[in-house]
């Protein structure tokens, strides 16, 4: 059984320094590091993951006092994404503190990440003392130079009075607008030296904060409603920031009560499940053609959306975003609104209700019936590719059998490149939030960190990630932090001994003599890395046996408490769609 990790749970302590320090803090004396954590904890931060350092251990302290989890890792990406993935999980702002120079620069990729993915990070790092400013202390980087095109918001706090009230700030910029990370530097001076708290700048929690829930110009709000009333042919497409928003419940409302086929894509997967009369996936480009008014949500028009060009331009075309900079960027649009993706959407099907009239109810159920049928034959067109039985296994193969071991309530993350694109053809998370994936940085190595947030947000539900064998060798070694903390996950690896979604590109490149280079892999059996760390490992060659090991691994992590590797060897020459086309780069 894993045990919870000393820091997070400290014995208690009679030393003469501790008597001193409680004392301290008991005359009204307060250091930097505790003025931390009082402000996280207003701005309802319960978790934060980290790496140790000198230059932060006073957070850690402060922490312990204020009742906040420590979760310690063993790489500062995997602290990142973790944090990243935390508050994807629960909507609150995610905490990562790393400590200066190499901390820093670790956990870039992470925070870097949630930029593109509209994630609400606040990344605390170290710095070496004021006193040594420009001397060329220990770690020394100008961190906020670095952050600052990656966030939100970057600042160094150069008083300790002005801690608490930083972190305040640096909280808001991450939820002003679309949310995104934010980074605050603390000098170790500042962070060790004790004040008064009378002088303190504290905020108080619930006194400081405006609501979010804005529908921008009420007259565009009825300007929808009545292209939405008077559509023969609507589709939506809602993105991340309708899950990111928990605007989910009012984005379902409006699919069934104005009877509205619904496309997903990033977290907005899962907001419908499979079989829902409403739920869409195998036709967007076809809705795309031929829908007469296309409503976007929530995304932004990327080279995911081949830049607003593969919709028609025939169609009239709604864009709703939190930012206001994405609206209308890359691709014209005849109406925009700015504001929260839930109050829009409940206000507009308020304004719309009861004013669809039945031929235009009856054109839409035919347009939805339209659809049904082409989602089953493109089902159909795919199935031979779902259940084959080729060896090495068909990844198709390895994405069908997934879906079909989901449960209602496991959480599934993609990290990787054609991984995470196949499975995206073939797994249908069943409720909302159990979708998570890299997102539009397509960064590799999320899964563990993900993994690792998923399971301390939700310790009732199963986590399973799905990685690709490069992914997976970037930052699998966190999967012992997993388990020290008691949320094992079970990992399968999609093995093809190459990074091939990139392989692909050169090799239709260059040809076979230098199509290789620089992207193949050893043939590593994953499986054993699970046992290393005392969990369960397989290795599957034979896709009839890919369902029977995902089961062995279920019932071994819920016994030994311990996280599972599948193995499975898949098809070195077998490509997503998109990677054989390329349109990542279109």
């Amino acid at each position: 059984m894993a045990t919870a990790n000393p820091v997070s749970n400290p014995p208690k302590s009679s030393t003469a320094d501790d008597t001193l320090q409680r004392k301290s803090r008991d005359a009204g004396v307060v250091s930097g590091g505790h003025l931390v954590a009082k402000a996280l904890k207003n701005e309802g931060v319960d978790t934060i993951f980290t790496l140790c350092g000198g230059h932060i251990i006073d957070i850690y302290d402060g922490c312990v006092d204020e009742g906040i989890r420590i979760i310690d890792v063993r790489h500062e990406q995997v602290a990142a994404h973790a944090a990243d993935g935390y508050a994807r999980q629960t909507g609150k702002l995610g905490c990562v503190v790393t400590t200066a120079g190499p901390g820093c620069t670790n956990a870039m990729t992470g925070i870097a990440t949630a930029f593109r993915s509209e994630s609400p990070i606040l990344h605390i790092g170290g710095q070496g003392s004021l006193s040594q400013h420009k001397m060329g202390s220990l770690q020394d980087l100008p961190h906020v130079d670095m952050m600052s095109p990656i966030t939100k918001f970057a600042a160094s706090i150069p008083s300790t009075e002005r801690v608490a009230d930083m972190v305040s700030m640096a909280a808001r910029e991450a939820f002003n607008g679309a949310p995104g990370p934010v980074y605050l530097e603390i000098p170790r001076d500042v962070l060790d030296r004790e004040v008064d708290l009378a002088k303190a700048v504290i905020p108080q929690p619930g006194k400081y904060r405006a609501s979010t829930h804005s529908i921008g110009d009420p007259a565009d709000i009825e300007r929808l409603a009545d292209l939405l009333v008077n559509s023969e042919r609507p589709a939506v497409l809602y993105g991340q920031q309708v899950w990111t928003a928990r605007g989910h419940e009012e984005a379902i409302a409006l699919l069934r009560g104005l009877d509205v086929p619904g496309y997903f894509n990033g977290a907005s997967r899962g907001l419908l499940p499979p079989g829902d009369p409403h739920h869409f996936d195998r036709t967007r480009s076809q809705a795309f053609a031929s829908a007469d008014l296309l409503i976007i949500v929530g995304t932004p028009f990327d080279f995911r959306m081949g830049y607003g060009k593969r919709i028609s331009k025939e169609l009239k075309l709604v864009q709703i975003d939190m930012d206001y900079r994405t609206v209308g960027k890359n691709r014209d649009i005849d109406l925009g609104l700015v504001g929260h993706p839930g109050a829009i959407l409940g206000a507009v099907l308020k304004a719309a209700s009861g004013r669809l009239k039945n031929d235009k109810r009856q054109l839409r159920k035919q347009w939805l019936k339209q659809l049904t049928d082409a989602e089953g034959a493109a089902t159909e067109k795919l199935m031979p590719l779902f259940k084959s039985n080729n060896t090495p296994i068909h990844p198709y193969r390895v994405a069908w059998e997934l879906n079909e071991f989901l449960r209602d309530d496991t959480i599934y993350i993609g990290d990787g490149g054609d991984v995470v694109t196949i499975s995206a053809q073939a797994v249908r998370p069943r409720r909302p939030g159990q979708w998570m994936d890299p997102g539009a940085l397509g960064s590799l190595g999320v899964g563990t960190g993900f993994a690792l947030a998923a399971g301390l947000a939700n310790p009732a539900k199963e986590v399973l990630c799905y990685y690709g064998d490069g992914s997976f060798g970037m930052t699998a070694f966190d999967m012992e932090t997993a388990n020290r903390f008691g949320v094992p996950y079970l990992a399968v690896v999609g093995n093809n001994s190459a990074m091939n979604q990139i392989r692909y590109g050169q090799l239709a490149k260059y040809g076979e003599q230098r199509g290789n280079v620089g992207n193949l892999l050893g043939d590593v059996p994953f499986g054993r890395f699970a046992e290393m760390l005392g969990g369960h490992g397989e290795e599957v060659r034979d896709p009839a046996q890919i369902g029977p090991a995902l089961q062995r691994a279920r019932e071994a992590v819920q016994k030994l408490r311990r996280c599972a590797v599948v193995n499975v060897w898949v098809d070195p020459r077998e490509y997503a769609p998109g990677t054989k086309n390329q349109t990542m780069y279109k």
